[in-house]
């Protein structure tokens, strides 16, 4: 979590990126057309962490700029997301979301699905788990008119020619533009913080009174994190006017200044096995990360695994990355992509694609079956997972193929 008043943080995340803050609110367009402004400094293509690709002298002050009475961190994440924020005056103090309602048997809910709803005349109705129970709940003759999107913050990664005019596809086979999705979804965490942060304080709480933090994979390219702070503008999270207001910053970097503040214990050696709790009962257990310490972040999502590798120079506390990041769409989301090949494979490509096209909540229920069983796995386990088709999947394959599920799954052995 990064505050004004967190002078190291600052210096890691803000202070640091003054001086490409232009180059950075640039129209979308004109970012895909230049390179990145990190290419200039000799780095491929990220925002650098430290001054260690520049030849900036350690020593620069960090630039005042206005004040915030708190700052509120979103995480977009590509199959959940949620928000943090802590007061300036406690930095040290940060407070989670309020916890959402609904959720799934055997899957944590302090995040919410990154799901989203729109009506037929394509107004926001919803996000997150209201979004989902809802969609599920419409009749399925209904259900084809509104347009129901999961999973879409992968496309600024996977989309080559990404613009503001590029398009997603909700559940019912629709387009819609990515940034008005986007911007709806920016528009909801900034309607619910700022709720939040009134009930907390007691009154109405201003905007212009909040640092903004949306923090995106290291591997992304200037055009898809352009493109997030434009989803910003459109959403009235900031204005052009008042670009600091907002910072896009690397997730593995956030991770990083997280991880600087852990104390030993909170940390597993698993290099050697006379630790106990991660820490030996003769080490100073009050002291956190030392001077030289270097340690890789991995950064296991939804969408990306981001690969990060660091070093802490002391005595401003800065962090110097010590090789560029690495990653690659690598996430779970992959595991999802190749169940649904399997159903291809036993079912048929067409009889998929069909079923998502004429019962889409069928589908969006068989995937969150999954889901549940997906976290159930690991290494050692021997007995099988078993997930349940929904009867509408099984009505609608019969009606389509003319002959019984049972009778696909003995065929594909």
């Amino acid at each position: 979590m990064m505050t004004e008043k967190e002078t190291a943080a600052e210096k890691i995340i803000s202070g640091r990126r003054a001086k490409y803050q232009k180059k950075e609110t640039t129209a979308l367009k004109d970012a895909m057309a230049n390179p990145s402004p990190a290419k200039s400094m000799g780095d491929p293509g990220i925002t650098p962490l430290s001054p260690s690709h520049t030849q900036q002298n350690d020593t620069d002050q960090v630039p005042s700029g206005p004040s915030f009475v708190v700052v509120v961190a979103i995480d977009f994440g590509t199959t959940s997301s949620g928000y943090a924020y802590a007061f300036t005056k406690e930095p040290e103090c940060i407070h989670t979301m309020r916890r959402w309602e609904g959720g799934d048997p055997g899957v944590s809910n302090q995040k919410t699905p990154t799901t989203i709803l729109l009506t037929p005349d394509r107004k926001f109705h919803s996000f997150g788990y209201a979004a989902r129970d809802f969609y599920h709940d419409l009749d399925p003759s209904e259900s084809k008119h509104w347009l129901y999107l999961e999973k879409f913050k992968m496309k600024l990664h996977t989309t080559a020619n990404l613009s503001i005019d590029t398009d997603l596809h909700a559940a019912n086979g629709k387009r819609v533009k990515a940034l008005d999705i986007f911007a709806y979804a920016l528009a909801f965490f900034k309607e619910q913080a700022l709720k939040e942060l009134s009930d907390q304080t007691g009154g109405e709480f201003d905007n212009n009174d909040v640092r903004w933090v949306i923090t995106v994979p290291a591997i992304w390219k200037m055009p898809a994190k352009q493109f997030m702070r434009e989803a910003a503008y459109k959403s009235a999270l900031v204005s052009r006017e008042n670009p600091e207001q907002l910072i896009i910053a690397l997730e593995p970097e956030a991770a990083s200044i997280y991880c600087r503040k852990l104390r030993l214990h909170q940390m597993v050696d698993l290099g050697t096995q006379t630790t106990q709790n991660g820490f030996s009962p003769t080490e100073n257990v009050g002291s956190g990360m030392t001077q030289g310490d270097r340690y890789v972040v991995v950064d296991c999502g939804g969408g990306t695994v981001d690969l990060t590798v660091h070093q802490i120079r002391l005595p401003e506390g800065h962090l110097k990355e010590l090789y560029k990041a690495s990653g690659g769409p690598y996430g779970s989301l992959g595991i999802d992509y190749e169940f649904e090949k399997l159903l291809c494979k036993i079912f048929g490509q067409d009889f998929i694609d069909q079923f998502k096209i004429k019962r889409p909540a069928a589908w969006v229920d068989l995937m969150i079956a999954f889901e549940s069983r997906k976290r159930a796995a690991a290494p050692d386990r021997t007995n099988p997972l078993n997930i349940n088709l929904p009867f509408s999947f099984i009505d609608y394959y019969k009606k389509f193929r003319g002959h019984s599920v049972e009778h696909a799954l003995r065929k594909s052995k």
